[in-house]
């Protein structure tokens, strides 16, 4: 049997293909509603076959009739959709041009005060530099944005933060950056709601459009209330880990002809454990001949069990305001804010010391209690100036000012071989950061012709930290300033940027070029240790992506990218942060920026298959790693870059609906990491094949599709992370969702980590290194979620006073 090729593309690619088969074919029709009158300006739209990719938009004239031309031969989907009655949607094969004649709407059952929302499944589109999980109306927006994430596929969330497989990712939230720590940002994620979230873009090669340093993006899209009229809900989470937690919520929206609003405010209090054992050999060179090579035992073990519980309490406040000024001019506003009045960090440790043979020689305790104060506050204030040729151009001015203070209390108690109480020491330290960012950005967009883009922009940013440090010794009762370990430190960082990107299409070819060049100027002075370290750089940063389409359901394309990844005001601070005596974390203020390019190719093919290969490679890659000192018994946690750092591999995707309910993905890569470094003592070389797998099912159920599951699998195999392997893991996650009372509620119920394979081992072992670790995190638990909602979206009137948004509608489709 011969199995025919049928029409795919990811999202891209379909609307280039589009341009480059286009022909001379058209839709058209009449939309009435049920009494045979003319709809006027129902918003008619042509989408790919997969129903995820828009192609082309019209509205209704006064007599509802339609017509999009220039249109190829393809199968589509067609969408009408007016305000207070059902969409009505409908396959079409366009082999000619094709008249619907008329189409009837339906006004929406019982009012139409109320718009009826069904639950969707997600769907997961593909482009060449990226993946869109659309997740809009589905049961994973029941939960907070960090469970949005974890489900979805590429990405991986552990307490050492976010990545893309084994990269960093950087964040963004409307493709504006959220300037936070790892650390801060799945706080602000876990206790922000997921319900106004519509989809998210996991990017691996970035535009030209991005700042240089960003890396693999992760672009969290928020969904616009379209609808006139007012809409809000309620909601709350109640999980139970270890401890439990609870978050609540409110979301608020509002719009008409001139404002669209949107405000969401969610309180989270939480309590999360960890534990965590640690075994430490530190080691004895015993080859006196220093012209030789070092030969090492075993001298003394460390190992430690740590406990470490964290108590917060979050409040979240997000708000986005747009007001229409006329047809061609939009003022927005918007902002994000994080505030934590109460953060107690507490770790207990013990740690038993014995020889090479295990025979106990002494322990320690040492005890930590951290109060930290902190709040974040970003804001954006964007003008956008629509011209009449169809291009536009963007202001957008950044602030964002972000306060922390953290008070640490450290008490250590050391006991002798016979397990008898020797001494102990504490000590306080106070610590101060006060972060200011400002960006000014401007962007200008031409389409050229139907078939190519351009577009520009310029940006300036500024990040200005001061942060101090003062350790207090506690003797005879009293606080006495340790000298050797109390600092200032002043940061300035400023980048200047300029992009351009081209995008055509031809044909059957594909073609996007990209540039941008950044001027990078940084200033760290180390007040106390009268120290100042500057750095002073400019970049060249080109993309390119070239791609072909060899039949109807075959292409294949490939792309390149350049980055850099600047060292953080904290990676750069010089200060010494004590864990404990014997574990700290200190700053490399040495540290140079470190680049990537990367390269990858790629082909899609029978409607449901991707195959993609990939090199990746890192000059002076930045990564903290654990160094122990074998003279001190110390270990530090220390930013380094080392020498050379290559990752390549190749990812298989299958993408498939059994059912138009059912939606099955599965992802899996083969993918190698080396890395390499001189550390003094001798050259360091390690490489590790890994493999990444996600399986993901996502079924509706019921004839309203008001039922949905998803089920989320993720392995990831044994791989090399900064000089230490990290051992298997499956990352599990299920949740279902059920609307009830008419549609107005929501109840969720979601599961984590069901076969309790999410924690890890770590293992580092070169030259004078040897430790490993065992994390027992706070990742197992079960979530019970319920929302409410509440208003209406109704209508001032049907007249055409309502033109103005309608037609607005369709510009947010592009």
């Amino acid at each position: 049997m011969i199995v025919r090729l049928r029409y795919y593309l990811s999202v891209c690619l379909c609307t280039l293909c589009f341009m480059a088969f286009a022909q001379d074919f058209s839709v058209s029709g009449q939309v009435l509603d049920a009494n045979n009158e003319p709809i006027t300006l129902a918003n008619v739209i042509l989408l790919a076959e997969d129903g995820s990719a828009f192609i082309k938009g019209t509205s209704t004239e006064e007599a509802g009739y339609f017509e999009i031309n220039n249109l190829a031969s393809a199968t589509y989907f067609i969408k009408i959709t007016y305000v207070g009655f059902e969409a009505f949607t409908q396959k079409i094969i366009l082999r000619g041009n094709l008249d619907l004649k008329k189409i009837q709407l339906n006004e929406i059952p019982e009012s139409l005060d109320e718009v009826t929302v069904i639950a969707k499944k997600p769907t997961i589109t593909r482009k060449p530099d990226r993946l869109i999980f659309n997740v809009e109306g589905t049961a994973l927006t029941e939960g907070s944005t960090l469970s949005v994430l974890k489900s979805t596929p590429g990405i991986i969330v552990s307490e050492g933060g976010i990545t893309i497989k084994s990269s960093p990712a950087t964040v963004f939230i409307n493709n504006r950056r959220v300037q936070l720590t790892s650390e801060e940002l799945i706080t602000l994620l876990e206790s922000a709601p997921a319900n106004s979230i519509k989809s998210v873009e996991v990017i691996t090669n970035p535009p030209a459009s991005y700042d240089a340093d960003s890396g693999s993006v992760i672009n969290i899209i928020m969904s616009k209330n379209l609808a006139t009229g007012y809409r809000g809900s309620v909601f709350t989470n109640y999980t139970q880990g270890v401890f439990p937690r609870y978050n609540a919520g409110t979301s608020h929206y509002f719009k008409n002809n001139k404002v669209n609003l949107n405000i969401n405010y969610s309180y989270t209090n939480s309590k999360i454990n960890r534990d965590q054992d640690d075994t430490v050999n530190y080691l004895e060179n015993i080859n006196p001949n220093p012209e030789e090579e070092s030969i090492y035992e075993i001298d003394e073990i460390y190992k430690s069990n740590v406990n470490r519980n964290t108590w917060s309490e979050t409040h979240n406040l997000n708000l986005n305001f747009d007001y229409y000024l006329d047809d061609k001019n939009t003022l927005s506003l918007t902002s994000t804010g994080l505030y934590s009045p109460y953060f107690k960090y507490q770790i207990r440790n013990n740690t038993n010391i014995t020889d090479e043979n295990l025979v106990f020689q002494s322990r320690f305790t040492a005890d930590n209690l951290s109060r930290d104060n902190k709040y974040n506050i970003g804001t954006d204030l964007i003008f956008r100036h629509d011209f009449e040729n169809s291009a536009n151009l963007t202001f957008n001015a950044h602030y964002t000012i972000y306060d922390y203070d953290r008070d640490q209390n450290v008490i250590t108690n050391n006991f002798d071989i016979n397990n008898m109480f020797v001494n102990s020491s504490e000590f306080n330290t106070v610590s101060n950061q006060n972060t200011n960012i400002i960006t000014g950005k401007m962007d200008y967009n031409l389409p050229i012709s139907d078939t190519s883009n351009f577009d520009a922009g310029v940006k300036y940013s500024n990040i200005t930290t001061d942060s101090d440090i003062t350790r207090l010794d506690i003797i005879g009762g009293s606080e006495v300033v340790n000298t050797a370990n109390t600092d200032a430190f002043k940061y300035d960082e400023k980048v200047f940027a300029a992009y351009s990107n081209y995008i055509n299409t031809w044909d059957k070819w594909g073609l996007s070029l990209g540039l941008r060049v950044e001027q990078t100027n940084i200033e760290g002075k180390s007040v106390t240790l009268n120290e100042t370290n500057t750095q002073a750089y400019f970049n060249w940063f080109p993309n390119a992506s070239l791609s072909y389409q060899i039949l109807e359901d075959l292409n294949i394309y490939g792309n390149y990218k350049r980055s850099i990844y600047r060292p953080s005001y904290t990676d750069l601070n010089p200060f010494t942060f004590f864990l404990n005596e014997n574990t700290v974390v200190l700053g490399n203020p040495n540290l140079v920026p470190s680049y990537r390019d990367h390269y990858k190719l790629g082909t899609s093919f029978l409607e449901h298959f991707v195959v993609e290969a990939y090199y990746m490679n890192y000059d002076g890659d930045i990564v903290e790693l654990p160094r122990q000192n074998n003279e001190t018994n110390v270990i530090a946690f220390t930013p380094t870059n080392l020498d050379k750092k290559v990752e390549y591999g190749f990812d298989f995707i299958f993408d498939y609906y059994p059912t138009n309910t059912w939606n099955l993905y599965f992802v899996t890569s083969f993918y190698n990491i080396s890395e390499e470094s001189n550390f003094g003592e001798g050259f360091v070389e390690q490489e590790q094949w890994s493999n990444y797998s996600v399986l993901m099912n996502s079924i509706s159920f019921l004839k309203d599709q008001s039922l949905n599951i998803n089920l989320t699998l993720t392995w990831a195999g044994k791989n090399l992370q900064q000089f230490q392997t990290v051992e298997d893991r499956l990352i599990s996650e299920f949740s279902i969702s059920k609307s009830i009372f008419k549609k107005k509620g929501i109840v969720s119920l979601s599961v984590e980590d069901i076969f309790n394979l999410q924690d890890y081992d770590t293992n580092t072992n070169y030259l004078n290194q040897s430790s490993s670790s065992s994390i027992d995190s706070d990742n197992r638990y079960i979530k019970l979620g319920f929302r409410y909602n509440f208003g209406n979206t109704k209508l001032n009137t049907n007249e055409r006073t309502t033109s103005a948004e309608e037609r607005e509608r369709l510009k947010d489709l592009n």
